[in-house]
């Protein structure tokens, strides 16, 4: 699914569009955010592609869903 990465003045945050849901990054596999997995606020876990460190935020990609409730 398409995931927009964004920071806020809160942090990190990231907005599903087809859901129109928009949610805080509350955990973190990777300090570096790419190439692993994220947790978000209402629970969701999501996957995230690996990209470079360096990466300017806001950015779209795809990202894989592997828990929580729609």
């Amino acid at each position: 699914m398409k995931v927009m990465i964004r920071r806020t003045s809160a942090g990190l945050s990231a907005y599903v569009p087809k859901k129109d849901l928009e949610e805080p990054i509350v955990k973190c596999e990777n300090e570096g955010l790419w190439g692993g997995t994220v947790t978000l606020r209402n629970g969701w876990r999501l996957v995230l592609p690996d990209l470079p460190q360096d990466t300017h935020l806001p950015i779209t990609v795809e990202a894989r869903k592997i828990s929580g409730q729609d």
